[in-house]
């Protein structure tokens, strides 16, 4: 496991404070991603709801996800370049969660670093695909780019096939964003010269 560098460290301390302030003084009603339609949707809810969590173990998930693959993404990118490729997985999977609300009709909100989280596990299999991990489930291991496909296909069966309390389409919006900005940065299609 990588050491903890400073963003990543900051990300997971504020997460943890808010999900416990969020016991408190709940917070979802003003800072969860609520889709267009229902009227309590705000600009600021694009980026808010990334740092809030419906449960421990969905807090556990995300931090552990964010330590594991964030936190040696942040040593190689350094800190600016990470959390803007961050910053383009939280937005595209708010982006992608919104559209398939709009869609299917959908009113709940959402919370959650996952499509964060998800940008950087593309980011990891696409960097890294060799390095063998051992997710806790299954506790087998394998390549980072086949737990990514893993992952990838998961949550795109698991989306089309309308399993409720999970925001599937928002994770894969955040692989979207995670592999747009990587492309962006390499000068690749859709986008211009390198960066």
């Amino acid at each position: 496991m990588p050491p903890m560098p400073p963003a990543t460290k900051t990300l997971l301390l504020l997460c943890v404070a808010i999900f416990c302030l969020d016991q408190i003084v709940p917070l979802i009603g003003l800072f969860a991603l609520f889709p267009i339609g229902t009227g309590l949707f705000w600009p600021w809810q694009l980026l808010t709801y990334a740092f809030l969590h419906g449960d421990l173990l969905h807090l556990f998930f995300n931090m552990l996800g964010l330590w594991m693959f964030g936190a040696e993404l942040e040593q190689l990118w350094g800190t600016r370049r990470y959390l803007w490729f961050l910053l383009a997985g939280v937005l595209a999977a708010a982006a992608a969660q919104l559209l398939v609300a709009a869609l299917a009709g959908l009113y709940a909100p959402t919370v959650g670093a996952s499509g964060g989280l998800f940008a950087l596990l593309l980011a990891y299999g696409m960097l890294f695909p060799n390095r063998v991990i051992m997710p806790l489930f299954p506790p087998i291991p394998m390549k980072a780019r086949t737990f990514v496909i893993v992952f990838g296909v998961l949550s795109l069966v698991l989306g089309l096939g309308g399993a409720g309390g999970v925001a599937h389409f928002a994770h894969l919006g955040g692989m979207v964003g995670g592999f747009l900005m990587i492309r962006y940065w390499r000068g690749k299609p859709p986008f211009g010269r390198r960066r």
